[in-house]
């Protein structure tokens, strides 16, 4: 009786499989319109968009710089995944479109995410040892996020700033 799956068989089977996996085309993940940008709701120092863009536009927004090693599949779909759940969650390049109650939370979050170090992700920072915070980085966020949301809370009644509990 003949073997069909020889380990040899399995092996170019998975390089085969490896091989046409690359040509699943990358998604693009780049725009230069700034238009809608954080940026243009909340007026923030260079200091703070040296943060923002180093520890969090590459999955928070529409400005991904994505690594040389993004173009081998299955990393390039785990990135994708990754950064698409990222801006799901919190999209500086679309700030500006977000309702008033949705840029409080969010700015709330920013705060808890920092405070509680979930922010940015370990597994982000491995390889962006750049994308670190500081204490100094993170208080000086920490800082803004807590001004931009007395900004708001002193000329909106809070009702409208704060997310309705279900």
């Amino acid at each position: 009786m003949k073997k069909y799956f020889s380990i040899r068989n399995i092996a170019a089977i998975l390089a085969m499989a490896f091989l046409l996996a690359q040509l699943v085309p990358k998604k693009i993940n780049q725009s230069d319109d700034f238009s809608k940008d954080i940026s243009t709701v909340y007026p923030m120092d260079a200091s703070v968009t040296q943060i923002l863009k180093t520890s969090c536009y590459d999955c928070h927004s529409n400005h991904s710089d994505y690594p040389w090693y993004a173009s081998v599949q299955p990393v390039r779909a785990w990135l994708d995944h990754h950064v698409e759940e990222g801006k799901g969650e919190l999209n500086f390049s679309v700030f500006a479109t977000y309702k008033l109650r949705r840029k409080y939370h969010k700015l709330e979050e920013i705060v808890e995410q920092v405070e509680s170090n979930e922010m940015p992700l370990n597994s982000y920072t491995w390889t962006h040892r750049d994308a670190i915070l500081s204490s100094e980085q993170k208080n000086t966020l920490i800082t803004w996020a807590k001004t931009q949301m007395d900004t708001l809370k002193a000329h909106y009644p809070m009702d409208s700033l704060v997310m309705k509990r279900k």
